[in-house]
């Protein structure tokens, strides 16, 4: 079963005193070009963390977000006293009747005012934290399957209309022969010139031969068959489809030079419309 590279999951905890949210988008990519966005405190971790995404995820242009929100009285910044006192003290000196309410204001905005301290992970936290990140990435996997399910109907509608109009094709094939003997014959009878009956004959079969699309049909029916079994396939196979579909295009492409008649041109173009439908999704699939 096929899997779209697009997809979110999002996935959040409350703590006893922080809410922590992961959430994860991705768009079709031809890598893995991952951004991880996280609070410094976690970075130690990111390397492993790049590791799990990318075994889960594979291919795509994934953006990993890890919030956290203080929800209780924690907080890792804390007032600078003696840097405040040393501000508030200067500016006594400059203004000695100032009002301490407004010089403890000025005091805090100064720099240095507030110092941050770094905090250490805590291992129960982050196995925790931990969890979360599995739950997103198993809620973003969900969305690629489901969406991947969508994408194999449609290809399976498109590879249907391609075989439905090649095999309309074959209807127009002994007219389109018939045309060309009558054409080449009204030809010589234009130039009213005697030929070879044989000779013309065997030219003829040469020229014909030019124009058979036989096997262009058979290549072309053993992709379409080809592309249906990759797509039933459990590996992710986003490329090898990709590939099926140009050696598709080939084929179409062959079989409209080769026609040389106006209906079996026109289903030519409407099989190379279903192709680039084809090939338009196939830019979307793992």
């Amino acid at each position: 079963m096929i899997q779209s590279m697009t997809g979110f999951g999002k996935a959040s905890l409350q703590m006893p005193t922080k809410k922590i949210t992961v959430e994860i988008k991705s768009l079709n990519s031809k890598g893995l070009d991952l951004n991880v966005r996280m609070p410094s405190t976690f970075r130690e971790m990111e390397l492993g963390l790049r590791n799990k995404i990318a075994q889960k995820l594979e291919r795509g242009k994934v953006d990993f977000s890890l919030f956290v929100e203080v929800t209780g009285e924690e907080t890792s910044s804390k007032i600078n006293v003696p840097i405040v006192k040393a501000y508030i003290a200067q500016m006594k000196a400059v203004i000695p009747h100032g009002d301490d309410t407004e010089l403890m204001k000025m005091a805090v905005r100064m720099p240095d005012a507030l110092k941050t301290e770094r905090e250490e992970i805590d291992e129960n936290d982050w196995a925790q934290i931990d969890g979360v990140i599995d739950e997103a990435l198993n809620n973003i996997y969900n969305f690629r399957v489901a969406e991947g399910i969508a994408l194999e109907k449609e290809f399976l509608v498109r590879i249907g209309n391609i075989l439905s109009l090649m095999n309309e094709t074959v209807a127009y094939d002994e007219e389109r022969i018939q045309n060309v003997k009558d054409r080449l014959r009204a030809t010589i009878a234009e130039l009213e010139v005697e030929v070879d009956e044989n000779r013309f004959e065997q030219e003829l079969i040469f020229y014909l031969e030019k124009m058979d699309i036989t096997e262009e049909k058979v290549r072309l029916e053993n992709h379409l068959n080809y592309f249906m079994e990759t797509l039933a396939g459990t590996e992710a196979n986003g490329r090898k489809l990709g590939f099926i579909g140009q050696e598709m295009g080939r084929e179409i492409n062959t079989m409209g030079s080769k026609s040389n008649h106006a209906k079996m041109q026109k289903l030519v173009v409407q099989m190379k419309d279903e192709l680039e439908k084809i090939k338009e999704q196939v830019l979307n699939v793992l």
